[in-house]
């Protein structure tokens, strides 16, 4: 039999569980009502009280939760930058270092089709990034690309890339996948559903192509 105490205990312990959920159930109804928001009138019109509005409280209410507008997108921002890295580690087992690298621009314009409001908020739009460029607690946005830094570097050490700069190397080819990515996303209605598939399959084995032919490619500093 329970002691007064013990029983105590577990009825706070299940309290404070019920207090977390149900904060995590507000944060998301506020992230959500932002990211409708957002892709309806851009990050400039949306406010706080357009969001307390859209869930039914009070504006007072969202402040209990975040800061201010700018916290609620970098949240959004980051719970985007996770999912993205995430999909992005299931390729890293892949030992061929260019079909690694090739895979790994899949992943990414897979997630950018699939994910269209949270890539917009992320790589497109340019509203935000001022503010969260000095953040201290983005790291998986900076981990996401360190990921394909080292996969550039294994293509490099492997002798299919001249230059030995890693950076303009990545940030190349972080250019061609965001380049597929985003004309898919606004200028996707001008290709027919049926061959968009085969559009960024073809394009990623051009420059899986190019890659392959060592020694091909020079960057000069």
């Amino acid at each position: 039999m329970f002691s007064k105490f013990t029983t105590l205990i577990i009825k706070n312990m299940g309290i404070q569980e019920r207090k977390v959920r149900n904060r995590k159930e507000m944060e998301k109804h506020v992230l959500d009502a932002a990211m409708k928001l957002y892709l309806k009138e851009g990050y400039k019109n949306v406010t706080i009280r357009k969001i307390a509005k859209t869930i039914e409280y009070s504006p007072a209410t969202i402040y209990l939760y975040f800061k201010d507008k700018e916290e609620i997108f970098f949240t959004l921002q980051k719970l985007g930058f996770k999912k993205f890295y995430t999909e992005q580690l299931s390729v890293q087992t892949i030992k061929d270092p260019v079909k690694r690298l090739i895979a790994h621009g899949e992943v990414y314009v897979k997630f950018a089709l699939e994910n269209k409001e949270y890539y917009d908020l992320m790589f497109i739009t340019s509203e935000p990034v001022f503010m969260f460029k000095d953040r201290k607690d983005w790291d998986t946005g900076v981990n996401s690309y360190d990921l394909l830094k080292q996969n550039v570097k294994s293509c490099i050490d492997a002798g299919f890339f001249k230059s030995k700069d890693v950076e303009t190397t990545a940030f190349a080819l972080w250019s061609f996948v965001h380049g597929v990515s985003s004309l898919l996303i606004k200028r996707g209605f001008m290709i027919p559903d049926e061959f968009k598939k085969h559009i960024v399959k073809g394009s990623l084995e051009i420059l899986g192509q190019i890659i392959n032919s060592k020694q091909q490619i020079t960057i000069n500093k």
